[in-house]
């Protein structure tokens, strides 16, 4: 069978804008809710999430406008001319491992939550092994039909959210807001430190950029695109707060998925709306697993030019399935998500002062 190919490699700004979104609304946005209202009081959670979003809009501009700055050129390259070849190769491989850390952390977890809520009687080796396989049959298609997979997944997400928060309005206790703006400065930090894992998805610009028709506008709609995830987020913290209360959300494993358990539909349409709304979250995971383990090919790719695709997918994936096996139980499985998240923003941040640093001193454009 012939594999089909797009006409067009290069893709819109506006496809950019729904690629930041996708790759950030994943798993992260089911535990969110808890890990914040841990850290803070009431709901005092919010301003920890938007102090998170804007610390990632500015990353993302940041990242977004030293890409552009060398259009059509790729990571590697225009990371050559600033600081040399040898650790311009560097950098490359560790976004690879850091993508390919994602996508294990993503597999792993999806595997974790379908066991816990869907398939109780099937292996955890299993479900990840089935899910990894789906990703390598995306990845080895065109790159472009990823990011349209994009477009027509995330419509779909921000509506079963809309209709998560719609049908709990019933359950709402606006009381359970109060006390406002109680919380400490170490919580609201701490607060923002874990908001700001769930934001990590900067880093697939590094990449992408080089395929948009028109690159300077790229930066505007990346920075959209962040916009997207930081209102969606605020919008499902609160609707936490406000059904369960901080006391009860700080206690749940994924306070999320809990308020998809108790929206109710009225005409009783849709019994277990919770079905639905894994069905559309897996979804969300794929898209964000699809683009992680597409960067970790496509870094490695620009390293190796004479190596095909097909051939580091499968060097790859192994990897990627050991490594989503390692942790043994839940608290291992947040420490590595822990480790993944902060060594993401943190390497991103790293490499974009470095990169515009030496970039003004040797005045290279």
């Amino acid at each position: 069978m012939n594999k089909f190919e797009y006409a067009d490699d290069k893709i819109s700004e506006k496809q950019i804008l729904v690629a930041v979104p996708s790759f950030v609304i994943g798993i992260g946005i089911l535990s969110l809710p808890q890990s914040v209202a841990s850290a803070t009081t009431a709901s005092d959670g919010w301003v920890s999430i938007l102090i998170g979003g804007m610390i990632a809009i500015i990353i993302t501009w940041f990242v977004a406008k030293l890409s552009t700055s060398f259009p059509n050129q790729s990571f590697i390259n225009y990371s050559s001319a600033i600081v040399s070849k040898p650790i311009a190769i560097l950098l490359t491989l560790l976004f690879s491992i850091l993508s390919m850390g994602v996508t294990s952390l993503q597999v792993r977890q999806i595997a974790d939550i379908a066991k816990h809520y869907l398939l109780q009687e099937t292996p955890v080796e299993i479900i990840s092994f089935t899910f990894l396989l789906l990703i390598i049959y995306a990845v080895a298609g065109s790159r472009i039909g990823i990011f349209r997979l994009n477009t027509m997944f995330l419509p779909f997400v921000f509506s079963v959210a809309l209709i998560v928060i719609v049908f709990n309005i019933k359950w709402f206790d606006l009381g359970l807001l109060s006390p406002t703006f109680e919380s400490s400065f170490n919580g609201y930090v701490e607060g923002a430190k874990n908001s700001i894992l769930s934001y990590a998805g900067f880093s697939i610009l590094w990449f992408y950029i080089t395929l948009v028709k028109k690159p300077n506008k790229a930066p505007q709609m990346a920075v959209l695109g962040m916009c997207i995830p930081v209102v969606l987020y605020l919008a499902l913290f609160l609707s936490c707060i406000v059904v369960f209360g901080n006391s009860v959300t700080s206690n749940l494993q994924y306070p999320t998925i809990e308020l998809a358990k108790i929206a109710e539909i009225p005409g009783g349409i849709l019994e277990r709306f919770e079905s639905l709304f894994f069905v559309i979250w897996i979804m969300a995971i794929f898209n964000t697993t699809t683009m992680a383990f597409d960067i970790a090919v496509l870094a490695v790719n620009t390293i190796f030019k004479n190596m095909s695709k097909i051939k580091l997918i499968f060097i790859i994936a192994p990897i990627v399935y050991i490594t989503s096996m390692s942790p043994q139980d839940f608290v291992q499985v947040s420490a590595f998500a822990s480790i993944i998240g902060y060594s993401s923003v943190l390497y991103t941040v790293f490499v974009v002062i470095l990169l515009y640093v030496i970039a003004k001193i040797r005045r290279v454009k």
